[in-house]
């Protein structure tokens, strides 16, 4: 499983990339989608929610489970990658280039690992 060392993940599963406009993409880690299989439905945000750290904002369905996806930050949601709703098998062909949410305004955040931190966590479990 491949774990890029420019983004920060979360014990959820969940990956952040901060960037200079401090605003924050996040998807769902390589070992997330590979644990839950091919993904077939993608619920998201609207543009405009407030999303909470640990909180559910959104969901993923597999041919095993629907899974919620949590936030690892406090913000609003500026963006959404509407591209996922008509394909979300995107997220298991390319997890690091298939974002859900584009979040600004952020005033908080999950304890969130760097890649070397967050690949020990995965081969622990």
């Amino acid at each position: 499983m491949h774990f890029p060392e420019n983004l920060q993940y979360s014990e959820s599963h969940e990956w952040v990339s901060f960037s200079e406009d401090k605003t924050a993409l996040v998807g769902l880690t390589d070992y997330a989608q590979h644990e839950l299989g091919d993904l077939v439905f993608v619920t998201l945000p609207e543009e405009g929610d407030g999303v909470t750290a640990g909180d559910p904002f959104g969901e993923v369905e597999s041919v095993k489970a629907v899974s919620e996806v949590l936030s690892p930050v406090t913000g609003v949601v500026l963006e959404i990658n509407v591209a996922l709703q008509d394909s979300p098998a995107s997220i298991n062909e390319s997890p690091y280039e298939a974002w859900f949410v584009r979040v600004g305004e952020i005033t908080g955040k999950v304890r969130l690992m760097n890649a070397s931190e967050y690949e020990a966590f995965v081969e622990g479990k």
